[in-house]
């Protein structure tokens, strides 16, 4: 808090439909001042322009307000944003799941980097410096009714930013359903030397696995040239989340659950690398297991009756000695879980879902080398178009 009073060199501005240049005494120009163009109708197709800045800055926050803000809504809404006259953008997702919102589902939450105080408005406070050149785009590639669209950018204006500055990215991605047996990509191999500021995920689980327990998947993490091993690896996805035994909603700085949903099978929750970053110099890869857990006559079950996709993974034997688990993956021949005589115990394994996530990570460049956003058709595939 000590830098509040201290002078700084530093200009402020904002970008907005009031004054969509961001220039220094252009604000408030219509109807005489007296809130003449806080909004704009956004019309399917249509492009909106919301910062468009030459010289050297640091965003320092977005807010997002539209009345269209259903989860099909959102993620028909593609945020790019574009550093330094780069020809691919930086960060490129829906917009919904780009506010730490996982599976576009609006909600009220509080974390250091994202809020949404009341569950409908999207606010983003993650830094964004930029030296030469910044532009942000959103694109409605919905076909349903225009919206209204309100948005603020804060930003400063510097006149050097230090060398070691690293400029911000955001990917997403889905998989709808995962490939068994093959963890999910948060965030794919990316080149470059950076940071992995973290992600939100959503899950909306195959209704073939009825009500079983679909987060036993760990977190890993290859840095800096790994190959078939990960530097870091988690225990299971409440854990990655600070939780344990389960996972309700809740929000806190760093970490928190937006979305727990058994009713409509979907869950969403975020996890941000602050106190503990993650740094890499060459490369990073992220990824999560696809994986779960029921009572082995239950996983057997839904094996035989539902011929749900999944491969038994491991069975908890007893808590002493070692891990407590006997190891289905290196059991040779492998052990029939179907069996009757075998106790009736917790068992792990890997199942197929709907899953997606958007990374957050710095990047010592403008651009990186990762696949361009997916199509309207494939994000917004079996989302509702009704509010929250």
């Amino acid at each position: 808090m000590l830098d509040l009073f201290i002078k700084s060199k530093c200009q402020s501005r904002c970008s907005n439909f009031e004054n969509p240049t961001g220039k220094k005494g252009t604000a408030a120009a219509t109807n005489k001042g007296a809130k003449g163009h806080p909004c704009e109708t956004f019309l399917p197709g249509e492009t909106k322009t919301l910062m468009d800045y030459k010289g050297c800055g640091i965003v320092t926050r977005l807010w997002l307000g539209t009345d269209q803000y259903s989860p099909k809504g959102l993620r028909s809404m593609r945020l790019d944003m574009y550093w330094d006259g780069a020809k691919t953008p930086a960060v490129s997702a829906p917009a919904g799941d780009f506010f730490n919102m996982a599976l576009s589902r609006m909600a009220a939450f509080d974390s250091e980097l994202f809020t949404n105080p009341e569950g409908r408005s999207m606010n983003c406070f993650v830094p964004m410096p930029f030296r030469k050149h910044a532009k942000i785009t959103l694109t409605y590639e919905g076909k349903g009714v225009p919206a209204l669209l309100f948005y603020d950018i804060s930003f400063l204006a510097v006149k050097k930013l230090p060398q070691d500055a690293m400029y911000f990215h955001a990917h997403w991605r889905r998989e709808n359903p995962t490939t068994l047996g093959k963890d999910f990509e948060i965030l794919p191999k990316v080149t470059g030397a950076g940071r992995f500021l973290g992600c939100n995920i959503g899950v909306t689980t195959d209704p073939r696995y009825e009500d079983s327990w679909w987060g036993e998947g760990e977190m890993k993490t290859w840095l800096d040239g790994d190959k078939e091993l990960p530097t870091i690896a988690g225990t299971g996805t409440e854990d990655y989340i600070l939780s344990a035994w389960g996972q309700k909603t809740f929000s806190c700085r760093y970490h928190g659950a937006t979305v727990a949903d058994p009713e409509h099978r979907q869950w969403g929750f975020y996890r941000h690398h602050l106190p503990d970053p993650i740094l890499f110099e060459k490369d990073c890869r992220v990824t999560i297991q696809q994986m779960g857990g029921a009572m082995r006559t239950k996983v057997a079950r839904l094996m035989q009756q539902n011929k749900a996709p999944l491969i038994p993974v491991s069975l908890a034997t007893s808590r002493d000695p070692g891990h407590g688990f006997t190891l289905l993956m290196e059991q040779k021949p492998p052990l029939d879980i179907t069996d009757p005589k075998l106790p009736d115990t917790w068992c792990n394994f890997y199942r197929s879902d709907d899953v997606s996530a958007c990374a957050y990570f710095y990047l010592d460049r403008p651009e990186n080398n990762l696949p361009p956003l997916q199509p309207v058709s494939e994000r917004v595939a079996g989302t509702s178009d009704e509010k929250p």
